[in-house]
């Protein structure tokens, strides 16, 4: 029997997506991917591959100049970020992802604001998923450590009860450790009715983590598919290495 979570309809679909900073210099080049339900699907690629550009159109953060961006079937291509958590997708950017001079408990008090009266019972589930975090309420998150500023970045994330959450290279900066326990973190989010789009330069701890990986080099899709069968693949390293290029010589 097929596997019902392969067979289901992706979350979210990136089709033929060419996108840049500047609409006649793109750094996307028809890029496609599917997010699958409750699966952590990984971008990989070498330094200016276009992984976090790819993250930030689908975010409506970088202009989409061809294709489409599809959630749940519905095209939202160039969203407004101040849409995003209608439609049900969080974005967690790599820096400046909370307010280092507010405490924790105010941080989550503005990602809650539009909670209503929801708000006090989804702060303490929070606070009941983020121990660490409930334990510091008080400090101001700028005193906290990068793994855990990481952690409440996530936390300010899933104060709106996405069903996709945009992690742009979570791990960066951190401990191997922090980097760890944020990945793994990641990956429990699954388990949540969560979906994960997943920007990581830590290639191998992700790679253990992930249901599926797309790599990227030069804008361009290079080679995807299950991530625990690409762990090992001479092909991707040469790409991830700069090697070789699919299409070329």
């Amino acid at each position: 029997m097929a596997d019902p979570v392969v067979q289901a309809r992706p979350v979210l679909q990136a089709k033929t997506v060419t996108a840049g900073y500047v609409p006649d210099l793109p750094i996307l080049r028809d890029v496609t991917l599917d997010v699958r339900p409750n699966q952590v699907t990984l971008i990989i690629g070498p330094n200016g591959a276009g992984k976090s550009t790819l993250i930030k159109a689908i975010a409506g953060l970088l202009p989409v100049s061809n294709g489409e961006i599809v959630l749940d079937g519905r095209d939202i291509t160039n969203i407004r970020t101040d849409q995003l958590k209608a439609q049900g997708i969080a974005y967690v950017p790599q820096t400046d992802n909370c307010f280092r001079s507010l405490t924790i408990r105010q941080n989550l008090d503005l990602a809650l604001r539009q909670a209503g009266a929801e708000a006090a019972a989804r702060l303490d589930q929070l606070f009941a998923q983020f121990p660490a975090l409930a334990a510091k309420q008080r400090d101001k998150a700028g005193t906290l450590s990068g793994g855990q500023r990481q952690f409440l970045a996530i936390a300010m994330a899933l104060a709106s009860k996405p069903k996709l959450v945009l992690m742009d290279e979570p791990s960066a900066g951190l401990s191997p450790k922090a980097a760890q326990e944020v990945l793994e973190h990641a990956r429990g989010l699954t388990a949540r009715d969560v979906s994960i789009l997943l920007v990581e330069q830590n290639v191998n701890q992700a790679l253990r983590l992930a249901d599926h990986c797309y790599i990227l080099a030069e804008g361009r899709n290079q080679i995807d598919g299950p991530a625990a069968d690409l762990r090992d693949n001479k092909i991707v390293g040469e790409i991830y290495l700069g090697k070789r290029r699919e299409g070329t010589a």
